[in-house]
């Protein structure tokens, strides 16, 4: 009975260190974690060492905080004189907010680019 209980004792420690260790997480430069309690937004974790709650928290979202740049096909637009052109569009944004990104919008690239679309055609 020794040598099992001893077996026992060491395979709950490591179950329990393995628990732990996917607890911590590191989040580096650039970039943001969106993290979630029982499904409820919590915090947005940026740079650093974080702990979270074994079986309660969640990271829901990794956020990318470089500038990114996004190539749009070409959107027809009508000129003053009623001449249609297409407009080839490349635009560069940078997410501030990591909750807004997360929860703001269901698809935040389509939005930017129907937002850049009516911002072209005005």
């Amino acid at each position: 009975m020794g040598a099992i209980g001893f077996s026992a004792v060491i395979i709950i420690l490591v179950i329990i260190l393995a628990v732990l260790s996917s607890c911590i997480r590191i989040v580096p430069q650039a970039q943001a974690l969106v993290v979630e309690r029982l499904g409820a937004y919590l915090d947005a974790w940026t740079v650093g060492v974080h702990i979270k709650m074994p079986f309660i928290d969640r990271v829901a979202k990794r956020v990318n905080l470089k500038e990114q740049v996004a190539d749009f096909p070409p959107q027809p637009v009508i000129t003053k004189d009623n001449v249609t052109m297409r407009i080839d569009t490349v635009l560069f944004f940078q997410i501030t907010d990591a909750k807004l990104y997360a929860y703001g919008v269901e698809n935040p690239l389509m939005a930017i680019e129907n937002l850049t679309a009516t911002s072209l055609r005005n």
